[in-house]
């Protein structure tokens, strides 16, 4: 990050002093015209880039929002799906895997999620607890055939959960890039700054089309900010798709 920071800030230097080059060895003559349509194109210009960079943003924000929420819905969908197996076992150990079950998603919801809220890595505990329904639904050599089928199945259920809590640490993690945020607010910047310098001679006119970009820029930088952390705000992905089952 440094060396890209360190490359724009160049960059912008030497244009400056390009501009600085010009104006003192080859200033404008008393025939020439300010050429206001090229400070009208810079102007656009920066409003499309910036555009652009806004936009990188928000799909990037929103493809992670709705990863979390897919991984959310595929693990409780899993482990209930585990628990209505565990059915199919000989009592005791049914009863085992679903109690099992159950306090691994007591643990995900009362524990990890404010966890999660707070930004606060998972632990291992999870995992644990995790790895004890899996132990508890293996089943004897002596197991049936029925029981064999089930507990292939209920391993394949756990795999499934298995990869999903794995995505929703990665998506607890997966936040914006720094380089992204300094674009979004230097842009932001930028683009309403130029609006007070070119173009606009009415002063409602200026005053509300100044107002109107400003609070639609600002709008677009806190929704990205709370995308960007899928288990917190108020578009936060919860714990509705485990309390729907268990």
């Amino acid at each position: 990050m440094t060396e890209t920071l360190a490359i724009v800030l160049g960059v912008a230097l030497l244009a400056a002093g390009v501009v600085l080059i010009k104006h003192r060895f080859w200033p404008m003559g008393p025939d020439d015209e300010p050429r206001e349509d090229v400070a009208e194109y810079i102007s656009m210009m920066v409003g499309v880039l910036y555009a652009l960079v806004l936009g990188l943003a928000l799909v990037t924000v929103w493809d992670s929002n709705s990863s979390a929420e897919q991984h959310v819905r595929t693990e409780a969908s899993a482990a209930h799906q585990v628990s209505l197996l565990a059915d199919g076992l000989p009592a005791e150990q049914g009863a085992l895997v679903r109690a099992r079950v159950g306090e691994y998603v007591r643990f995900v919801t009362g524990t990890e999620w404010p966890a999660m809220e707070r930004g606060e890595p998972l632990g291992q505990e999870g995992w644990r607890l995790l790895s004890e329904v899996r132990s508890a639904a293996q089943v004897s050599e002596r197991a049936d055939g029925a029981q064999r089928m089930i507990a292939e199945e209920t391993l394949v259920q756990l795999g499934m959960l298995d990869d999903s809590r794995r995505g929703r640490e990665t998506d607890l993690d997966d936040r914006l890039s720094p380089i992204l945020w300094l674009g979004l607010i230097a842009g932001g910047v930028l683009t309403v700054s130029f609006m007070f310098m070119f173009g606009v001679k009415r002063n409602f006119t200026h005053v509300v089309m100044v107002m109107g970009l400003s609070g639609l820029i600002t709008f677009m930088v806190l929704l990205i900010h709370q995308l960007d952390a899928p288990f917190s705000g108020w578009l936060a992905v919860d714990a509705t798709p485990f309390t729907r089952y268990f």
